[in-house]
């Protein structure tokens, strides 16, 4: 009779072998792509859905097909037509729009995948710090998402001002979808700087003082930097993308000075009750060193007599 197999026990510190480590990623990255199949498959009967929802800005701002928003009559009235070319057009932009939504929609599977390979190697307390990033980085880069869907309009309306009298608009749909894209990752990921200076500040990487000093020339660096990551050229998104990022460094700031006040404050009062006191690795002196070796020395044994068959020093 065979006997069951036993579970091998974990580690509790994530601790394994090469091997077991490259099976637990296989078997992550393959439930990591199984996840976004299927939400691509889903994301196909839906596409006319989502291929509406990402030109909704445009058609409604500069589309000739439609009538113009409020934003668009104040401009030079130039509009766009939404245009497919190829044969094959249609259908590739159906898998390339199909294989982002699935990405997109099924992030909180691959993300836990990676977090849970990644998550036994931690220490508790960098574990709280990863949790406190995350909830903190998710909403900020949805923020950033969001900015770049309504600045879109705007920035169309900019551009299509400097069309020639008399010509015609052709906004390939292909490239308009690459743009949106393009700007909700960059608006998005621009989003994060504030929190990747509180996590320098919390390692004690950078005082607030510091980032407090750096002001003028962050001011002139992230414009610079939203005159280059913005798709478009135009003043509006180049604006729209350092205003709020400008804001969210000061407040990054503000959170830093407060952090390092606390902690000057932790540090004044000593360790904690259930903290252990620092150790004091300053060499001593020979004297020190003989006397206290000379104190500690055992005894003597002044008597071979045993007490219950010991002698006095056992």
């Amino acid at each position: 009779m065979l006997k069951p197999a036993r579970k091998k026990e974990k580690d509790p510190e994530g601790r394994m072998p090469l091997v077991e480590h490259l099976r637990e990623l296989r078997n992550r990255l393959g439930k990591a792509v199984l996840a976004i199949v299927i939400a691509a498959a889903a994301a196909a009967v839906y596409y006319q859905d989502i291929i509406d929802l990402l030109t909704e800005p445009i058609q409604k701002s500069v589309g000739c097909a439609t009538p113009f928003s409020e934003l668009a009559k104040q401009s030079t009235g130039a509009c766009g037509n939404i245009t497919m070319s190829g044969l094959m057009g249609p259908f590739t932009l159906m898998i390339k729009v199909s294989l982002t939504a699935g990405v997109v929609i099924a992030s909180p599977v691959w993300l836990y995948q990676l977090w849970a390979f990644v998550a036994p190697g931690l220490h508790k307390h960098e574990r709280k710090y990863a949790y406190g990033f995350v909830a903190s980085g998710v909403p900020l880069f949805l923020a950033g998402a969001w900015f770049s869907y309504h600045v879109l309009p705007a920035a169309a309306v900019v551009l299509l001002e400097f069309t020639p009298s008399g010509a015609v608009n052709l906004l390939p749909l292909d490239e308009l979808l690459d743009l949106v894209t393009r700007m909700v990752i960059v608006f998005g990921l621009s989003f994060e700087l504030p929190l990747l200076l509180v996590m320098l500040n919390m390692t004690g990487m950078v005082r607030g003082s510091r980032m407090l000093g750096w002001w003028r020339g962050m001011i002139m660096g992230v414009t610079v930097f939203a005159a280059f990551a913005t798709p478009t050229v135009d003043p509006v998104s180049m604006l729209s993308l350092a205003t709020p990022i400008i804001a969210l460094y000061f407040l990054a700031t503000g959170f830093a000075l407060l952090n390092d006040r606390r902690r000057r404050l932790r540090e004044a009062e000593g360790p904690a009750d259930d903290e252990a006191s620092e150790l004091d690795l300053t060499p001593a002196d020979i004297g020190e060193i003989e006397q206290v070796s000379a104190t500690r020395a055992l005894p003597e044994q002044t008597s071979r007599e045993r007490v219950n068959g010991y002698d006095d020093v056992t």
